[in-house]
């Protein structure tokens, strides 16, 4: 049982290196989405909203890292 949960984890870690960063593209996805379905945003913009959020969180996120690697 605990190699299979070994075996998970592992696989996990493979997409799911930096949990904020995931859980920020799965929430900005979700609200382009919500945007471009329910309040009839164009859906030329929420793509150029998906690509500048996408590039803001990604940006943070190599902040965060750089920021944290400098420390040790």
């Amino acid at each position: 049982m605990n190699m299979i949960r070994v075996v998970l984890k592992e696989l996990v870690g493979m997409f799911v290196d930096d949990g904020n960063l995931a859980l920020l593209a799965l929430v900005l996805i979700a609200l382009v989405t919500a945007a471009v379905k329910l309040i009839a945003l164009p859906p030329l913009l929420g793509g150029f909203l998906l690509l500048v959020g996408c590039l803001a969180i990604l940006l943070d996120s190599a902040r965060r890292a750089a920021r944290g690697s400098n420390k040790r």
